[in-house]
């Protein structure tokens, strides 16, 4: 059940012990025969448990991010919030009005026109016909589907009517908003639509519940996360730290994951790698890479700077004079190369031969580049070399 929230000046969603199972019958019913036959029988059910113990808390202004993989039970989990299922076990306190950005286009009618259901659909978000007529002009703008709204849906693609959902959805007012990855849709340039939008919410401080398997989304345009393996919490804490963890254990070898027992213990691993800033001022950080190898590999450590979840500048240590064993590498970075913003350093240790992944570095290090910026939000400074040229 859902109840207004404990603590309403801090949290936007609680989650408490929220489990989640299904029951599967093992005999399937076609016929109105066979339902008749089987009524006086003892049906028979598996329970598939979904979602186990889920606790968190999301406070108000913050975009959050729920990853794992197909089946994990995050998509089951977005479902809960949204109320569309009812948890078995648990409660949800929730404080504000809920959005559901999931089940895009229901209510459709594939027999009424593009514009004949934008209105419908905007009746059932509950904007009244002086309302729909005044925002009509932006929905279609916005889904870039000027041509088609005299046509029937069901001669839409479902791309043209996913787009048409989303433009109708966005212009729900909610206090808190769940966002499904089927939001970003279509051609690039729909694309950007789709996060300049996820930028405006975040700078409007919605509070967003944002379920993706992107994870440069996540790293993007989410400050938390949780990490879903299972059905329970595997890992929650900063999006992006959980967006590598993520990564990474996405980027196991298939013999990996056959050869391994998840059940059994885990073996300490061959590699590892610490990243560490240990020196900063206004200009300079200074930072350690602390590698440790259990065999005799020929290895190399690599690091990005990320800001806002995309590369902006990458480096290697040299592969001609290799790293092996125990031991630590330090980088002076030059901070007078940036813009104001906030940036993150992700690092590997990779082995030479075949540039095989061996580690990713812990944690992921950040600093901030404070101040005024003047070329409209690029990451890096270029040198000043301009040249005047005399008419």
């Amino acid at each position: 059940m859902i109840e207004p929230a404990l603590n309403p000046d801090e949290v936007a969603i609680s989650v408490h012990e929220v489990g989640k199972t299904f029951k599967l019958p093992h005999e399937k019913q076609t016929t109105l025969k066979s339902a008749l036959l089987s009524f006086r029988k003892r049906r028979s059910f598996e329970r598939q448990q979904v979602l186990k113990n889920i606790s968190l808390d999301i406070h108000k202004g913050d975009f959050f991010g729920i990853v794992g993989r197909n089946g994990s039970g995050k998509s089951t989990l977005l479902k809960i919030l949204a109320g569309i299922y009812t948890p078995t076990s648990g409660n949800i306190q929730v404080n504000g009005k809920l959005t559901p950005f999931i089940e895009l286009g229901v209510g459709f009618n594939p027999e009424l026109t593009g514009k004949e259901n934008v209105f419908l659909n905007g009746a059932l978000l509950g904007f009244n016909r002086k309302e729909m007529k005044f925002i009509y002009n932006d929905i279609v703008q916005f889904a870039e589907l000027e041509q088609f709204m005299d046509q029937k849906l069901k001669n839409y693609s479902s791309g043209m009517q996913v787009r048409l959902a989303f433009s109708i959805a966005i212009r729900a007012q909610g206090d808190i908003l769940l966002l499904d990855e089927v939001l970003a849709v279509g051609d690039a340039a729909f694309q950007q639509k789709c996060y300049n939008y996820f930028e405006k919410l975040k700078q409007e401080k919605k509070t967003v519940i944002f379920v993706s398997h992107d994870m440069s989304a996540v790293s993007r345009f989410c400050n938390k996360a949780v990490y879903i393996e299972s059905g329970e919490i595997k890992r929650a804490g900063d999006a992006f730290d959980i967006a590598e963890v993520y990564k990474l254990e996405n980027l196991e070898s298939p013999e990996k994951k056959a050869d391994g027992n998840s059940n059994g213990p885990k073996p300490s691993p061959l590699h590892n790698l610490k990243a560490e800033i240990v020196e900063q001022t206004s200009n300079k950080l200074r930072m350690k890479f602390t590698y440790k190898s259990k065999d005799n590999s020929n290895m190399y450590i690599g690091f990005s700077i990320l800001r806002d979840g995309v590369s902006v500048a990458e480096l290697t240590t040299s592969h001609e004079e290799p790293l092996n064993g125990d031991g630590h590498i330090e980088y002076d970075l030059d901070k007078s190369l940036f813009n104001v913003g906030v940036y993150q350093v992700t690092s590997v240790l990779c082995r030479v031969e075949g540039r095989k992944l061996l580690s990713i570095g812990q944690p992921t290090l950040k600093f901030s580049i404070s101040g005024k910026d003047i070329t409209r939000g690029a990451a890096m400074k270029l040198e000043d070399t301009w040249t005047p040229v005399q008419p």
